[in-house]
């Protein structure tokens, strides 16, 4: 197929109705997990696209191996398919990914006594994990953390020296959001200088900004000088199918103070940065 066939031929198939056909050839036929992601081939796009970034990310700086954390592991659907893609993603780039999956286990803690924890949606206890059975989905490389984020996140800072490169907040709650959050700015903790986010409860009628994670959000911004959190610009040219309701959760937290310092290795991913 000549070059300009091959545009064409693109062009076309990444239109609707087209892409629907497309994205099912890519699923069955093809073998690229930057296909995959970019068709939206995964269960869950936004962990495999929002990884990859990741994984390109750490190569422009020159490491070896990061950290890719689930808060809020519940059934454990979602840490299977993190952990699933962390080994092919690694695969792919060289990348070494060790996953972490944060839980209660026992469901959601102790609301906050307002409106902060939106206790008009969600109950002390919601949410509850079989960790044992869990445990048998996971590879060697997932960790599962069990406790109150309060308590298990400092913990881990203290002895984690690995960079986090990805993260999904999945708590629901304002409080603990808050609480794990701390990952993102820690004298203790070195991350990527760009680290994608995965936020799950920002776009439903009942959030808004005064409570929730969009409050944690601000929040976090207003408290720190050098670690902003911002939506990820241009994360619709990451896929064919610009219009999924996951783009709008994806976020990235930006450490100012690194990248004013960085140097860029030209040998890597383009615009990974």
């Amino acid at each position: 197929m000549s070059g300009g066939i091959s545009q064409l031929f693109n062009r076309f198939s990444e239109e609707p109705p087209f892409r629907v056909l497309a994205q099912k050839i890519v699923k069955y036929f093809s073998s690229s997990l930057r296909q995959k992601a970019k068709w939206e081939t995964a269960d869950r796009p936004n962990y495999l696209t929002g990884l990859l970034k990741a994984a390109d990310q750490a190569k422009s700086q020159g490491l070896k191996e990061i950290i890719a954390i689930e808060f809020g592991v519940a059934a454990g659907n979602g840490l299977v398919c993190l952990d699933k893609y962390a080994g092919l993603i690694e695969k792919e780039t060289g990348v070494k990914i060790w996953v972490k999956g944060f839980d209660s286990g026992s469901g959601l803690p102790t609301l906050l006594p307002d409106f902060r924890d939106h206790p008009d949606q969600w109950r002390q206890c919601d949410y509850p994990m079989d960790e044992e059975s869990l445990k048998k989905r996971l590879s060697e490389r997932t960790e599962l953390i069990i406790g109150n984020v309060r308590e298990t996140v400092p913990k881990f800072l203290t002895k984690n020296n690995l960079p986090i490169g990805f993260v999904s907040f999945d708590l629901d709650l304002y409080s603990s959001t808050v609480d794990a959050m701390e990952v993102l700015f820690s004298e203790n903790q070195k991350n990527l200088n760009r680290v994608i986010l995965y936020f799950d409860d920002v776009d439903f009628f009942f959030n808004h900004k005064f409570a929730g994670e969009l409050l944690a959000i601000t929040e976090f911004n207003e408290k720190h000088a050098n670690v902003k959190i911002d939506k990820w610009r241009g994360v619709q040219r990451e896929t064919v199918f610009n219009d999924r309701l996951w783009l709008s959760r994806m976020y990235v937290a930006h450490d100012l103070r690194a990248i004013s310092d960085f140097k860029l290795n030209r040998s890597a991913a383009p615009f990974a940065v």
